[in-house]
């Protein structure tokens, strides 16, 4: 009896369990890569959203300035309130004339109001008289250019001419102050009607109404 070959197959064995092994690996690689996957998507919107709300915070945190400052302005604006004005005419620092029902026209108090205007004003003119006349002697010079001499001339000659009619005007004011001695001040030369509380306060010399003096300027138009 001739005796059997023994089969001997631990090779093959051992290349299957490698086999088996290396997908195993391979398999447990992919798993992991597929919940990486699926973590960062799962993250990335709230990352998104995350960055949407911080944006939007930002966007709100520049505009709440804005509104501030808008609010700021209009405030501001708002804030300055205008002075009642405190000037009559050409005179500043007399208020004007509160007239009150039923009252008398030119009645003491209206002569003493506007005999205060009238010897302000005076005063004042009196004062720029006297600055002119020390202001030419003092910076009246000699000057060797023939050019700083024509200027100087020329702005002494333009405050003389300032100051005559500044000179007619004292004698208009010295007229309206003797008409107030004679109970004559406020009336029309013309028609003898009333000039007026507010005319006179804008033109304390005024002698004329406002519709005679309508008609003076007409004709002097037309004899022009």
């Amino acid at each position: 009896m001739a005796a059997k070959k023994k089969t001997v197959k631990p090779k093959a064995t051992a290349s299957k369990k490698a086999v088996t092994r290396k997908s195993a690996a391979k398999k447990a690689a992919t798993k992991k890569a597929a919940t990486k996957k699926t973590a960062a998507i799962k993250t990335a919107p709230a990352r998104k959203t995350a960055t949407k709300k911080t944006a939007k915070k930002k966007v709100a945190a520049k505009k709440a300035p804005a509104k501030k400052t808008a609010a700021a302005k209009t405030t501001a604006r708002k804030a300055p309130a205008k002075k009642p004005s405190t000037q009559v005419g050409p005179v500043p620092g007399i208020a004007p004339y509160k007239e009150k029902r039923g009252e008398e026209y030119m009645n003491d108090e209206q002569i003493a109001h506007f005999r205060d205007i009238l010897l302000t004003w005076k005063r004042e003119l009196m004062e720029e008289v006297d600055r002119t006349v020390h202001h030419m002697q003092d910076d009246a010079a000699n000057f060797p250019d023939p050019n700083d001499r024509a200027t100087q001339e020329s702005e002494f000659s333009m405050e003389l001419r300032a100051r005559d009619r500044e000179r007619k005007l004292i004698k208009k004011i010295d007229e309206s102050i003797r008409n107030l001695d004679n109970d004559e001040f406020g009336y029309c030369e013309a028609c003898g009607v009333e000039i007026g509380i507010r005319r006179l306060e804008a033109r304390p010399t005024a002698t004329l109404c406002i519709d005679c003096k309508i008609l003076d300027e007409i004709r002097e138009k037309q004899m022009g």
